[in-house]
This record gives C-alpha cells, structure tokens and sequence, in this order.
C-alpha cells in the first residue's frame, strides 16, 4: 500500500481554530488539532477527572498544531504551499513540518497518479513526466507544478480554468493574481489572449510560472510574472482578471480591482469555501461589482463578474 504524507502545522494558540478551518480546506479527512488551552476544564467535563498524566500538562498552551494526512494520489507540496499562502493571507504565524508515516519520496511519488486531464471544453492538462497522451482538437498545457499551488487537481483551480476557457480570444490581456505555478495565466494565453500578466508573492511561484510560461513557449514579450502583494506591482487594464486565492485576500482586492478592469472586463474568482459565500458577495456589492455567475464544486465556489 502507498505511503501517506503527514504534514504538521504549529500556531499561536489563538490561531488554531483559523488554521484548523484553513487546514480543513486541503483535506475534509485525516485532520487532528492540539490544543491544551483549556485542558483541565475539557478533563473535568468529558471524564470527570483532575488527574492529568504529567505528558499532558507538560505542553506548551501558547502553541496549537493542526495535523493532516495527504493520500498517496495528491501532492503534498502543492498542500504545503496552499496552506503557506493562505496563512500568509490571514496573518497566522506558523511552522510548517513534513514527516512522512513511512519512508518515500512524496515529492515524486504523487506523479504517478496525476494524469493527462482534460479541462472544460478546449484544454488539456499534461504533466511533462507523462510521456503519452491524446489532446484532441485541445490546447495543451504543458505542466510541472513543482512545489507551488496549482495543478489543475484542486476544485478551485479547475472551476477557474473552465471559467477563464469562456472569455479567452484573441485581442483580450489577462491578470493572474496569486499566480501560484502560472497555471491560469498560461491557460489564458494557450486558450487565445494576447498576453498574460501573473503576480505572486512567492519567489518560488514566480519562477515556477515564468518556467510554465517557457515551457509552454511564452516568453517575456508576451507573458510577464511579477513577485508582488496583489495588484501593488501592476499598471494598465486587463480584459480577464482571475484571482483563486483565500477569501479575505478577495474582499481586499474588490476595493480597487475596477481600476484594473478594462471596459466589460471579467473578474473571475476561485479558492471560496461555502461558509464564507456572503462576506465575498458584500464585498462584490459595496465595491460595484456584480456576479454574473456562479460554479460550486466539492464545496469551493467561482464568481464570474463585472464591475456594474
């Protein structure tokens, strides 16, 4: 049987619920937090009892530590990096440890059951280790993730993708904010846009995407990818702005995302559980933006919208 991937994730105390909630977006199974805040109060009302074995009161009660476990077919380093940028995202402090339940390459061992993937009606996702596979009429999109988010697996990647296959044509310019591995914005320019710009403020994104865009033979004069928070490094007007980050991060962008929209521009937006649905829809709405439509899969929801 394949190994699983334990990844542990050390917080403030006060941070554990948060992360806990964050965590659960990777896997909805095989997650455990710690948490010794209240321990003698939960030991009295669970078991009635005030002997506590000296291992437990012995722990930190400043720290919280989520655990989860990746199976075998998912990539870990994706998981590591979407958790990473979503902490980041809502200004958690955390520590982020792998260890495996026994001893494999999990960096590699997932390729083997990431396959060619179609993706809506026009593309194809090809993992470069894949030597065989047949594309159709679909444009290929020649992939190595590596160790940023965005591999065309997770909902809310896809759910962007078949939103950005709608608008892409010849003529429009695209933003990719919280690029990840360039995923979307090298989609958009394979599905037909002129050019594509992607930020994120990851280094390590950065360069996978500038990589993504190469290999998929887009170079600087038509597929630019800048390392930045958001939009603070971006000028002009884009036709298409896809943004499949945390929903906070969306609710801040709605405030001045109008100013990079060209006229009928589409503002798509991916990486939204259902629990937060109405905070992301106030926000479109105190910000002059109006959904035009809405995708759900396993729980995450796209907004495809304009500004009014």
């Amino acid at each position: 049987m394949a190994d699983w991937t334990e990844i542990k994730i050390t917080v403030n105390a006060d941070d554990v619920d948060r992360a806990g909630d964050i965590a659960q977006m990777v896997v909805p199974y095989g997650i455990y937090i710690e948490d010794y805040r209240t321990l003698e109060q939960e030991a009295w009302e669970i078991a009635r009892i005030d002997l506590i074995d000296e291992d437990l009161l012995a722990k930190d009660r400043t720290k919280g530590i989520v655990h989860i476990y990746i199976s075998p077919e998912e990539n870990p380093a994706e998981a590591v990096s979407f958790l990473s940028d979503r902490f980041r995202a809502e200004n958690i402090a955390f520590e982020i440890d792998e260890n495996l339940c026994k001893n494999a390459d999990w960096e590699n061992n997932w390729k083997k059951y990431f396959k060619p993937m179609p993706i809506g009606e026009r593309l194809l996702i090809h993992p470069i280790w894949e030597q065989e596979y047949e594309a159709g009429n679909r444009a290929v999109l020649h992939l190595e993730p590596g160790l940023a988010f965005g591999s065309g697996t997770h909902d809310t990647t896809r759910l962007c993708l078949e939103s950005i296959e709608k608008y892409a044509v010849k003529g429009k310019k695209m933003l990719d904010v919280g690029c990840g591995s360039g995923i979307l914005s090298v989609a958009g320019l394979l599905l037909g846009v002129d050019s594509a710009t992607g930020v994120d403020i990851d280094a390590l994104a950065v360069k996978t995407a500038k990589e993504n865009g190469l290999t998929n033979g887009f170079d600087e004069s038509v597929y630019t990818v800048l390392q930045g928070s958001l939009t603070d490094k971006v000028s002009g007007q884009f036709d298409i702005i896809a943004a499949n980050i945390v929903a906070d991060i969306i609710m801040i962008l709605c405030k001045d995302v109008k100013n990079y929209l060209a006229p009928n521009g589409i503002f798509i937006t991916s990486g939204i559980i259902e629990p937060r649905e109405q905070d992301v829809l106030n926000a479109f709405e105190e910000n002059g933006i109006e959904v035009i439509a809405r995708h759900e899969s396993g729980g995450w929801l796209c907004f495809e919208a304009r500004a009014k």
